[in-house]
C-alpha cells in the first residue's frame, strides 16, 4: 500500500537544464522515474537525441541521451512534506533509512532533505523548507 503522496512543488537542476538531464540509456532509465518517483512520461522525441519529458504534480524534467555525464547532474525537488515523500518513495521501493535525512541551509533557507541516486547515475535531493 502506497501512503499519501507528497506534492512535488519545484525542480531545480544542479547545473543548467532540468529538461536535458543526461542518461546513457533512456529506455532503461524511464521505469525508475515512473515506478519509484511517480513521474509520468509526457512526451518522447528521437531527434536530435532520444529524449523523454516526465511530469509529476505540475513540474517537469527531461531525460536525454545527450552525451553528458549523469554522475555530474541531477535536480533538487522541493516537496510539500519531506516525510510524506520519504514514506511514499520507500513504499515504492526506495529502501532508505530515516537516519539518512538531514537538515541543510542553502542561502537563507533551512531544508530538511534526503538524497537518492537513480540507477542511471543522476543524483536527486528531495527537500522541504523548514
Amino acid at each position: 500500500m502506497i501512503p499519501p503522496k507528497a506534492h512535488f512543488k519545484n525542480a531545480w537542476p544542479y547545473q543548467q537544464d532540468k529538461m536535458n538531464l543526461p542518461v546513457n540509456d533512456l529506455e532503461a532509465s524511464v521505469p525508475f522515474y515512473e515506478n519509484l518517483l511517480g513521474f509520468q512520461v509526457l512526451s518522447r522525441d528521437i531527434s536530435p537525441v532520444h529524449k523523454a519529458t516526465l511530469g509529476r504534480d505540475g513540474i517537469q524534467i527531461g531525460l536525454a541521451e545527450n552525451g553528458g555525464d549523469p554522475s555530474q547532474e541531477g535536480c533538487f525537488f522541493e516537496v510539500d512534506s519531506v516525510e510524506k515523500a520519504f514514506l511514499e518513495l520507500n513504499a515504492r521501493g526506495l529502501k532508505k533509512e530515516r537516519s539518512e535525512m538531514d537538515n541543510e541551509i542553502h542561502g537563507q533557507t533551512n531544508w530538511k532533505v534526503f538524497y537518492l541516486v537513480a540507477p542511471d547515475g543522476l543524483c536527486y535531493c528531495i527537500g522541504e523548507r523548514q
